[in-house]
């Protein structure tokens, strides 16, 4: 109103009004103009501040996965090197037959778990040395063809995913790719996943906030246009059709998801040179009444329900 009078003014046809007074009217707008211009600049730097702070908030998430997830693998190297340790000791009334004569390793010890002993015993004779040598590579050659049939007989079916209900708690435009999202999911966990998904085509910005989904979480952790995944949305797909999977009502993130008749327990990381996802995922569909399932097993979570796709019904599941 203020810019719409002194305007008024100067455009008036008053041939009385004097130059000095139109030359103060126009400083009053530029004055004016510049007060409304540093408003603008002060409102920018706060949303670069809010920006700021949020994207300091995930990488502080993700830096404590990271921790945990070093704190975890250095508990399991110690708990292996101590598991050695205890097989390698030999009986002091039999030592050189623990030498020339390795017993078979228990299946869930290391194929070669006998032979470390040999570092702590007394040099055998010249003679004797040769004949302990041959013995102990025959050994060694024996253990490991009877425990490669133990890791080639591991079953491949859905009980070596491990899928768990999770939320998604923010989804964001990918800053280098037009098709992707990026995620931060609970999937139980002490601090959300960062998730990369291709859905930016098919789901709507406004409804990836907040909201379930199931999720696999064993994938191997993968960079995605300079953004590490460490999940995948289980979706639900077709050519032209895509929906996210909704776990039952009541489930809650870090639920597992489960099978009639497949009762395994899942990989902690899955190979990738093994391919077991895609030598599994082939048989993951929806049924006629879209509920998801695994060779006509439901996708379920105990006590309560089975997973299900929207309207998708007889589609494949990637």
């Amino acid at each position: 109103m203020f810019l719409a009078r002194t305007l008024s003014k100067m455009s008036s046809p008053n041939p009385l009004l004097r130059l000095e007074q139109r030359a103060s009217e126009a400083d009053q707008i530029i004055e004016y103009l510049k007060q409304q211009v540093q408003l603008l600049k002060e409102k920018a730097i706060v949303q670069a501040s809010v920006r700021e702070e949020k994207k300091l908030m995930v990488e502080n998430a993700k830096l404590k996965n990271d921790i945990e997830e070093l704190k975890k693998q250095l508990l399991e190297k110690e708990k292996k090197r101590g598991v050695v340790v205890a097989v390698a000791m030999p009986s002091s009334d039999n030592s050189v037959e623990c030498i020339s004569k390795p017993s078979p390793p228990k299946p869930s010890e290391p194929a070669a778990s006998a032979f470390p002993a040999v570092a702590i015993q007394s040099p055998p004779p010249r003679d004797e040395g040769e004949q302990n040598k041959s013995e102990k590579k025959g050994g060694e050659k024996a253990e490991k063809n009877q425990a490669a049939p133990i890791q080639e007989e591991a079953t491949v079916d859905v009980s070596r995913l491990d899928l768990r209900v999770g939320r998604i708690i923010t989804a964001e435009k990918h800053p280098d790719a037009d098709s992707l999202y990026v995620e931060q999911v609970d999937v139980g966990e002490a601090s959300p996943r960062t998730v990369v998904s291709g859905l930016v085509k098919h789901i709507p910005l406004d409804q990836m906030q907040n909201r379930m989904a199931v999720l696999m979480c064993n994938l191997k952790p993968a960079k995605m246009r300079g953004v590490v995944s460490e999940a995948m949305v289980m979706c639900a797909s077709s050519p032209d059709k895509v929906e996210i999977l909704d776990p039952p009502s009541g489930a809650a993130p870090g639920d597992r998801v489960t099978f009639q008749g497949f009762p395994g327990e899942p990989d902690k990381e899955l190979n990738p040179k093994k391919k077991v996802w895609v030598q599994i995922q082939p048989d993951l569909c929806t049924d006629g009444q879209c509920v998801a399932t695994y060779k006509g097993a439901a996708f379920e979570v105990a006590g309560k329900g089975v997973c299900k796709a929207q309207s998708m019904s007889n589609s494949s599941i990637k």
